[in-house]
Formats: C-alpha cells, structure tokens, sequence
C-alpha cells in the first residue's frame, strides 16, 4: 500500500450508520513497528511462542524480542513460516530467539522443548483459522486446535509453566463453524483447569493484515483489477489491530484472576460492503464489487459475548483495555467424557461422533450446510448433547 493510501486510511471513517474510524483498521506494517510495542513483563523471562510465524505470532516474536527476554523460543510446523520470521528476527539484530520446527500436537516434541528451555510464559498462537477449509477438514482442525491446546497445557503444567495465554476468536462464539467450535472447546479446556499455572484466554476478532483476512484480499484484488468479492450485503465483521492483539495479549500477563476469559476494547462492528466501497475510492479504481454468498461456516455477523455470557462485575482489571468474561465451564468429568469422544471419533473418521461430542460441549454449534451434507446419505442426524452413560 503506499503512504498516500495509508494516509487517506487513517483520516477517513465510513459513512452512514456503520460509521467507524478507519485508525482502528491500520496495523504496524513493519517488524520495526511492532519491536515498539515490548513489554517490560517479558524482560529476563523464558518465552514461548507457539504458531510464531503466524501474523499474530509474526507480530508477537518481535516484540517479545524487543522485551528482552533470557529466551525466546520460536515454535511452528510451518518451514517457510518459521523460516521468515526468524530471517526478519534477525535482520533486526535478534540473535537470543531458537526457532524449533515442530507441531504442538506432538507430545514428545512440547516435553524436548519444555525439558531444554523451560519456558515460564507461553504465548499458544498455533491454530487452524481458515473457517471454509476447516469445513472441509474438520478432523484436522478438532486435533490441532482442541487436542493440540490440550497437549501445550498438560506439558505446561508438567513442567510449571507460570502462564500459559490462549489466543482465541470471536468465531467461538455461538459458533457455526468447526473452527470457531475448535476454538471454544479450546477455551473450556484451559478454563477449566485451576493448577499452578495460570491459563488466561484472549478472545479476539478478526486481527487486519493477517494471513486470509478480508484486507489484504480487497487490497490483491484492487491490484488486479477484478471485483472486490463479498460474502453478503449485511455482512459486518469486528477488526482489531496487530498493535492491539500485541498489547492485549501483554496485558493478559499482568492479570491476576486466573482461570479467566480476557476481551479487549474492541470498536463496532463493520460492514464489509463499506470497506470495500472505501478501499475502492481511496485507490481510486474503477472495479465492481460483486456478492458471492457466504461460505460454509460463515455468519452474517459475529459477536462478542454469548448470550450464555456477561461481562465480569467481580473481576476488576487494573489492565486498560481488557475486560473479563463470565462464561459457563463443563465439570472436568464432563470435559474428559467429551474429549474422549473427539479423540475416538478423530481415531475412526467418524463425523457423527464428532458432532456429538462438539455438541455436548458447545451446545449452541449449529453445523453448517456442508457438513449436514456430507451426512445427507446417512440416518436422520442427531446431534444429541448428552452423552450416552
């Protein structure tokens, strides 16, 4: 994007009722942007980072490393992912950092790296996001995201951990996604656990600039010359910023309560019809915008809070920025009866028993087109939410 672009982005603000502020829509462009946003928390800690060559996790290596910290582990199962932002650490003259090429669903690889570096403060970033393609592969992304959080916490309290923070999205609520199941369900699971090891959940929203994300894909097609595609007419979205998922992610750590679910301030919502209307006078192109329908697992809007939850009264935050969530937790017994189910059916391929244990977890899931049709040919579904004795 060039700097006369940026800066119509910056000053301009959406007409009408969907008016918001196009700051809010604008994240550092650059590692030496985000190396600004360290955190004194991190300084002469040992730090992991899980997903680090993610956007998010992009974002977060640099300003941890900014922070000083005695180490900083760098986790991905991505080699190009890896590989980049270990270059850009570098470039900025970052030589502490150890990039470990691995998966957080690998019990033997988490025990290696939590035996060698002893991380006290882990940052898990590593998630299957795309919600069309996790429609597609919904055993893949129940394993990485539900088993995968599962096997980071127990190697973390194995190993006494000090925080573990969650990186979580506004997807997980009333999901209609497997993805945004995946999510919750990881949610639950690190909420339920009261050990040593403080787990802390930062649900976010739609993170600008990151990998996939509506922006980025407005800006290629502009580029292009073809017609910005959106899902819907009514479609809004919440933003957040990279600098503000950096800051609530480094505020989370100074948060005394524990278990507990953190969301950040977080702007109105935005039409995506209006983003891509500005975008398209701030180039100045001619091109069309057409509607292409929402995606299986899309939703029309997203929210924030459930309505199975409110805002905390009884936790008071010293953190600016950052507000705690009331949420309903499953007992652990029921938690293990559910994970289990997952597991089995993850085991078999078994997409019925996937749903079902989804389902006694996450009651409010509605399964969306594409995976209803994927059991058309087979007995009526039933998605019962209890489990059988």
């Amino acid at each position: 994007m060039d700097n006369a672009a940026s800066t119509d982005l910056r000053s301009a603000a959406l007409s009408g009722s969907h008016a918001i502020s196009l700051d809010h829509l604008i994240a550092p462009s650059s590692p030496a942007e985000w190396r600004q946003l360290w955190s004194k928390s991190l300084a002469g800690r040992r730090v992991l980072i899980t997903g680090a060559g993610g956007t998010v996790g992009s974002a977060l290596s640099h300003a941890a490393a900014a922070s000083l910290p005695a180490n900083l582990i760098l986790l991905d199962s991505s080699e190009n992912s890896l590989y980049q932002v270990d270059r850009t650490l570098q470039q900025c003259g970052s030589r502490e950092h150890v990039p470990l090429l691995g998966s957080v669903c690998s019990p033997e690889i988490l025990d290696h790296v939590m035996t060698e570096y002893q991380p006290e403060i882990i940052f898990h970033a590593a998630a299957l996001k795309h919600v069309p393609l996790m429609e597609q592969n919904p055993f893949a992304a129940i394993e990485n995201n539900v088993f995968g959080t599962r096997a980071l916490a127990r190697a973390g309290i194995a190993h006494d951990v000090e925080q573990i923070v969650l990186v979580s999205t506004d997807k997980a609520v009333e999901p209609h996604s497997i993805m945004g199941a995946s999510k919750r369900i990881a949610e639950l699971m690190l909420l339920s656990l009261k050990t040593f090891t403080q787990m802390k959940v930062v649900r976010l929203c739609n993170v600008i600039g990151s990998q996939g994300s509506v922006l980025p894909l407005f800006l290629e097609e502009i580029f292009q010359g073809t017609a910005l595609t959106v899902t819907h007419p009514d479609a809004q979205r919440f933003f957040i910023t990279l600098d503000q998922t950096v800051r609530a992610l480094f505020g989370a750590l100074d948060v005394q309560s524990a278990p507990t679910l953190l969301l950040p301030d977080i702007g109105p919502a935005v039409r995506i019809l209006d983003l891509a209307q500005h975008l398209i006078e701030a180039h100045k192109s001619t091109v069309s915008i057409e509607f292409t329908g929402l995606r299986p697992g899309d939703k029309v809007t997203e929210r924030l809070v459930s309505s199975r939850e409110m805002l905390s009264r009884e936790v008071e935050l010293d953190q600016a920025g950052l507000h705690a969530i009331e949420t309903p937790i499953p007992t652990a017994a029921e938690l293990s009866i559910a994970l289990d189910t997952l597991d089995e059916a993850i085991q078999r391929r078994g997409l019925r028993e996937l749903l079902r244990g989804i389902r006694f977890l996450v009651p409010e899931y509605e399964p969306s087109s594409l995976i209803l049709d994927t059991l058309s040919k087979e007995p009526a579904l039933q998605l019962a939410t209890e489990m059988p004795a």
